[in-house]
């Protein structure tokens, strides 16, 4: 074979390589363009406000795990004002009484000079048994209009009409504080307890739970808001170890929040778990 031969056989080998190595490139370019937009689709939502047009906002501030945004609600240094969305299935709506004792919860707890805001919407019931945090998340995904925007924080709060998939025969979940500002309340449930002889006022109850959980989402205890003391009941996750304190884990459990409370008052939040409050920017 002539040296010129070979040099062309050679040249062509190498031009068939660079085109395979470009079109070899051009796919992995197309697949990493393809995942970020799948990715960039979680991110973002098309929210539809009353009297408004379609509007796509940034939603991954707001599905951060529980107790990352701790410092934002107690603090003001980026958002001055904070608006609840309570969404409630048809027939579950929380009491009056209820809403008028959360806000004053938030209001002994967070600086928020722009104001707290509760707005209450209702939507008909998806026709489900029962509910997981997978359920709870997409339907969330459905029906959440308000969002983190410019001096703002949003929290989401879900009023449901049946029971937690994950409940068993000694234990009734009443409420998940899921996402760093979203919560579920187990309605169907409080209520059913709530009907008990001598049980405490619906109220009482809802607003235990409903303090509960926003204590979760405000850290408690050890989720965002560093403990300044040994407190924390390890056997039972994230709650505090004092029986009358607010954080306690029976306030979330139908066995336990009837024997919880006592002469029909709301629990309050212990001296611990208000100091771990106060370090990280509440009052």
């Amino acid at each position: 074979m002539s040296a010129s031969l070979q040099i062309i056989k050679c040249k062509s080998s190498r031009l068939i390589k660079m085109t395979k190595l470009k079109y070899f490139y051009s796919f992995i370019l197309l697949i990493a363009g393809l995942l970020i937009s799948c990715s960039n689709t979680d991110e973002t939502t098309l929210i539809n406000e009353e009297n408004s047009n379609p509007t796509e906002v940034d939603t991954s501030q707001n599905k951060k795990p529980t107790g990352t945004s701790a410092n934002d609600l107690l603090a003001e240094n980026t958002f001055t004002k904070i608006t609840v969305e309570i969404v409630y299935i048809a027939g579950f709506k929380p009491t009056t009484t209820t809403i008028n004792s959360f806000k004053s919860f938030l209001q002994n707890r967070l600086h928020k000079s722009g104001g707290i805001q509760i707005i209450q919407r209702e939507i008909p019931s998806p026709g489900m048994n029962n509910y997981s945090v997978n359920d709870i998340i997409a339907l969330e995904t459905t029906h959440r209009t308000k969002y983190n925007n410019n001096n703002e924080i949003a929290v989401f709060a879900f009023f449901l009409n049946s029971e937690y998939a994950g409940n068993s025969d000694n234990s009734s979940v009443l409420g998940i504080a899921y996402r760093n500002t979203s919560f579920v309340i187990f309605e169907e449930t409080i209520r059913d307890y709530s009907s008990g002889v001598l049980a405490p006022d619906l109220s009482i109850l809802e607003t235990t739970v409903i303090n509960h959980e926003f204590g979760h989402i405000l850290g408690l205890v050890n989720t965002g808001s560093t403990p300044q003391s040994n407190h924390q009941d390890t056997a039972h996750g994230k709650h505090c170890n004092v029986e009358n304190c607010l954080m306690y884990w029976t306030a979330e459990t139908g066995e336990g929040i009837i024997n919880m409370i006592s002469g029909g008052t709301v629990p309050s939040l212990d001296s611990a778990c208000l100091a771990d409050l106060q370090e990280n920017g509440g009052k």
